[in-house]
């Protein structure tokens, strides 16, 4: 297993099984504006302490400039520079000297600060100052040996397409590739990157979101559930639903269960969540609901029609805008929610604006799989709802398969006559239990949710 050398933020390093492979080549391309410069200053300056670094330029974008947009980050030292992290121009050098001049600049920089990682920013722009394809090879084999004898980690930065990746020799020599890039879906558009190579070890397949931010790459590695789990314990008890006649007809639900609360708008779906947590804590079970749809000053309004208050400590809000909305990022968000507040009921308001904020639909069913088996297997219950669009009739509960994943569903539906229109309430599944089948006509009043007789 080779050492690993941490990229300056831990959900990166845990995509890459540890971090970039230590006294070896990393290669980290992307179209311009994808943040490489950004991720290889975050790893520079977060190794500042321990031994020198070196930051060459080449003429992809002058030394100037970037000194002056990482002086913005909050990672950016200025005490460092010049003490631990050195900055270095190759440009003028590779102009007067050619390649051959770049090498020896290179040896005489390592000799001089004896640096623990030497990044090339951009490599790309080295390849037209070679007069043809093998003496550039050669350029490589003898840059990788000056590298090589030493223990020294090197980051490659380059604005290479995906076609290049099969001609381009860099390719072959480096130890790890990373891309980073953009996902374009419908008006949305978001971040991603993979890791297309590393030798020595294992790492996490697949695209991963991440943000550019003042506090530099931000990642949230793919919530991929592992395929084989052992055996876990939960609680044999059944806990209420918050609404007694709901309890009647499905025994309650088990700890550590999903549910799905399906309908079209307005007919209740946010107020059953409601019933669900604030039951809990009243219960002495801490309660999380996580809402794309109001904010906090709506739910709020909304809660205290009924008798409830987010002042109550034991329930957490957490509200995100579905707007510019990560799914990679309010996972990781929720997640860190419920592992600080140690809760056991949530509430995730709603699906349809989550599923709206992913990239593609199986990315949106592993995530939601993987969120609830990881709520299982620590006990947690979760309920979910979602918006169909037909207010009568319906012909289809979800294209999503989040029906096919959860525990138990209910469906609220309209239910029109001559002179006005009823809620009704239809069990139409519970898992591990037997549940009343009939569809059960309900009122929302100062106190909730109220089922009435059974409909004829």
């Amino acid at each position: 297993m080779i050492d690993r050398l941490t990229t300056g933020t831990s959900r990166l390093d845990m995509v890459l099984g540890g971090g970039l492979p230590r006294d070896a080549i990393s290669l980290i391309i992307g179209l311009p504006g994808s943040g490489k410069t950004i991720l290889a200053q975050q790893c520079v300056f977060r190794h500042a302490g321990r031994r020198p670094a070196l930051y060459l330029s080449t003429f992809s974008e002058p030394l100037e400039k970037i000194l002056r947009y990482g002086q913005a980050l909050s990672f950016f030292d200025p005490a460092a520079v010049g003490a631990s992290v050195f900055y270095d121009d190759l440009g003028i050098v590779l102009s007067d000297k050619g390649l051959p001049g770049v090498l020896e600049r290179v040896r005489d920089l390592i000799r001089e600060h004896r640096p623990l990682i030497i990044v090339i920013d951009s490599f790309k722009a080295l390849r037209p100052h070679a007069p043809d394809a093998g003496e550039f090879r050669r350029f490589l084999h003898d840059l990788a040996g000056i590298t090589g004898v030493l223990p020294i980690t090197s980051v490659w930065i380059g604005e290479y397409k995906d076609e290049e990746m099969a001609t381009a020799p860099e390719f072959a020599v480096a130890d790890a590739i990373i891309t980073m890039g953009t996902n374009q879906a419908a008006e949305r558009t978001s971040r991603a990157l993979q890791v297309l190579k590393l030798r020595g070890g294992g790492f996490l397949s697949g695209r991963h979101s991440y943000r550019i931010s003042a506090d530099g790459i931000a990642v949230f590695p793919r919530l991929a559930d592992p395929g084989e789990v052992g055996a876990y314990r939960l609680d044999d008890h059944r806990t209420s639903s918050g609404i007694q006649a709901i309890d009647d007809m499905v025994a309650g639900y088990w700890p550590g269960a999903s549910t799905l609360v399906a309908g079209p708008t307005g007919i209740g779906k946010t107020l059953m969540g409601l019933h669900y947590v604030f039951d809990g804590a009243r219960n002495g079970e801490r309660g999380l609901i996580a809402t794309l749809q109001e904010n906090p000053t709506q739910l709020e309004r909304i809660a205290r029609g009924f008798g409830w208050s987010f002042a109550d400590d034991r329930v957490t809000l957490m509200y995100r805008s579905p707007v510019d909305l990560y799914l990679d990022e309010w996972v990781y968000d929720l997640l860190d929610n419920m592992e600080a507040t140690d809760v056991r009921r949530v509430l995730v308001d709603s699906l349809g604006d989550l599923r709206n904020a992913a990239p593609d639909l199986t990315g949106f069913r592993e995530y939601t799989y993987s969120l609830l088996q990881r709520c299982s297997r620590r006990g947690i219950s979760i309920m979910m709802t979602y918006e169909v669009p037909e207010l009568f009739g319906l012909t289809q509960l979800t294209e999503h398969g989040a029906s096919h994943l959860s525990d138990n569903v209910i469906l609220l539906q309209y239910r029109p006559s001559e002179t006005s229109m009823t809620r009704t309430l239809t069990i139409l599944k519970t898992r591990a239990g037997h549940h009343d089948t009939r569809i059960r006509e309900f009122e929302i009043t100062q106190d909730g949710i109220t089922l009435t007789e059974p409909a004829r």
